[in-house]
């Protein structure tokens, strides 16, 4: 059965208002890694509730519209789906605690021809349901496997970021914790393939994965952690690819180079590259 296409880009998604609190914004930093170290004053400054600083990636776990791809009328075989990317587009920073509206939008299906799938791009506007001001644009990619060969238009090359062929100007190295997905889970993601062992192992995996937006959470962590720890705020958009599996307990070795304004990076586990095509952009400071 090939998946309904006119039915995907019709849809209309209902605007969903999320109210967190600060332990929502301390659970996200713990999920992605911080407070290994609880004297680390920096790491302190997202997990301690006075003066509370919030992650800006913590907005991916805001106002999601949820497994919408389940429905049958789409025609999906959500067993094969993939979340292939992520980007987002950092406004404003995000207040320790508050109520925002998400809304959302299919913004295109492309066609990778029979046995290659297509590919669904997703996008999500987050802003204050009080005061209106924009937080966050993100933008999901999502890979379908199985549903390729419906007719549809042909994905557009797009530039993507390369890594340059110079030593990397910076190398971190970051230890997942083995419990990473069991706390990740905590905002939101409640999938069972990142908790269940037995369900990991029906989908193919020896144990647990780590889910793709802690990876990503990860990184934008990294990236402020080399390059602006102390000012989260100046995060303004983050990309990446997941281009390999990630598990909880694993060590993810990032290569960041400075490109003029724009910081290019890549992760790798062992020889198995997990994030590429991936870029990030600072706000310059006066």
């Amino acid at each position: 059965m090939a998946i309904n296409s006119q039915a995907i880009l019709a849809h209309r998604f209902d605007d969903i208002t999320h109210q967190y609190v600060e332990r929502d914004a301390i659970l996200y930093a713990l999920g992605i890694g911080l407070g290994a170290d609880p004297l680390n004053d920096t790491e302190l400054n997202f997990l301690f509730e006075k003066n509370l600083a919030v992650l800006p990636t913590m907005a991916v776990t805001l106002g999601t519209p949820g497994m919408w791809v389940r429905d049958k009328k789409f025609g999906i075989d959500v067993s094969k789906l993939v979340h292939a990317g992520q980007s987002a587009i950092f406004h404003n920073k995000l207040p320790p605690a508050g109520s925002i509206i998400a809304t959302a939008q299919v913004k295109s299906l492309t066609d990778r021809g029979e046995g290659k799938g297509a590919v669904l791009t997703l996008e999500r506007n987050i802003s204050d349901a009080v005061s209106g001001t924009p937080y966050c644009t993100l933008t999901q990619t999502l890979l379908l496997r199985a549903d390729g060969g419906f007719g549809g238009p042909a994905p557009e090359r797009q530039p993507t970021p390369q890594s340059p062929s110079r030593a990397p100007d910076h190398r971190i190295e970051f230890q997942i914790s083995q419990r990473a997905a069991l706390i990740y889970r905590l905002s939101g993601d409640w999938n069972p393939l990142h908790a269940n062992p037995a369900t990991a192992q029906a989908a193919g995996f020896p144990r647990p994965i780590l889910h793709g937006l802690a990876s990503y959470g990860i990184a934008g962590w990294v990236i402020l952690k080399a390059l602006a720890a102390s000012q989260p705020a100046r995060l303004q958009r983050l990309m990446c690819r997941f281009s390999g599996i990630v598990y909880p307990g694993d060590v993810m070795a990032f290569s960041i180079w400075h490109e003029q304004n724009i910081i290019i990076f890549e992760a790798s586990v062992g020889d198995c590259k997990v994030l590429d095509q991936a870029s990030a952009t600072l706000k310059v400071t006066s």
